[in-house]
């Protein structure tokens, strides 16, 4: 039997990279999943890709509207709301010095608000409908400790994980399972931009953080958004009933906590 058969699972920022996958493996597992996007008509291309157990939701995590909208677009397709993937997040970088308030702005309003509000719809949904569901949040790597040229961001992905603890606490009496994941360097197209504000900063060539960064983890190799599948299958599954509050490590042995 597949793990998520008849599941309704929503996962935001799905229109590529580790969301799609996310949607592709879940899929797999006999789920109906939302795509959910800013960019509705890439969200519509991958809907349509993946194939009929994918349909296409427009969704801005900024918006308050827009959550309640996408909730309530999900229930309307599917009739309920079994898994949330909060998948949704935005990369920068810059020493202390120039870090502006927009750019923190941004990130606390996508990373943080957009996490956190788009889980209490869901949960409230969830509570509605009194049969438990899955929420799970994307943290990171580098919301386990600080780093030189990337304070907004690892700060974002430690309220992140903070978050995951107090909401699985609190809403694991309505048999709400609430974990994240944090993965460490991934390789994919993002990668292109974050290595472009690494050169420049650090004056290296194009590429070569990259690499160092491919080098440095002790698998031997950056992780790929098909890496992280395992981790999202098994907190998306009745496998993770017991698992309340915690933030899994799926990082090639980077990080150990």
């Amino acid at each position: 039997m597949k793990r998520l058969e008849n599941k309704s699972v929503l996962i935001t920022g799905s229109a590529r990279g580790i969301g799609r996958t996310f949607a592709e493996a879940y899929i797999r597992e006999g789920a109906t999943v939302a795509i959910a996007d800013i960019n509705i008509e890439r969200a519509q291309r991958t809907a349509d890709e993946l194939g009929p157990n994918a349909y296409a939701v427009e969704m801005d995590v900024t918006s308050q509207a827009s959550i309640d909208s996408t909730i309530a677009a999900v229930v309307d397709k599917a009739g309920r709301l079994d898994v949330l993937v909060n998948n949704a997040a935005l990369f920068d970088l810059a020493p202390i010095t120039e870090i502006t308030r927009e750019s923190y702005d941004r990130l606390f309003s996508i990373n943080v608000a957009g996490t956190l509000f788009t889980l209490q719809a869901a949960a409230k949904q969830m509570i509605a409908q009194g049969q438990g569901g899955k929420i799970i949040n994307m943290a990171s790597q580098a919301g386990r400790r600080g780093e030189a040229l990337v304070a907004v961001y690892c700060a974002t992905k430690a309220a992140v994980i903070s978050l995951t603890q107090s909401a699985g606490l609190n809403l694991i009496k309505h048999k709400i399972n609430v974990n994240a994941i944090a993965p460490g360097v991934v390789d994919g197209e993002h990668w292109e931009g974050v290595d472009a504000l690494f050169a420049k900063y650090e004056n290296r060539p194009l590429g070569e953080k990259k690499r160092l960064v491919g080098q440095e983890v002790p698998y031997g190799r950056m992780g790929t958004a098909e890496d992280l599948t395992g981790m999202a299958i098994f907190l998306a599954s009745s496998e993770s009933d017991y698992v309340v509050a915690q933030t899994y490590n799926v990082d090639g042995g980077n990080w150990m906590s």
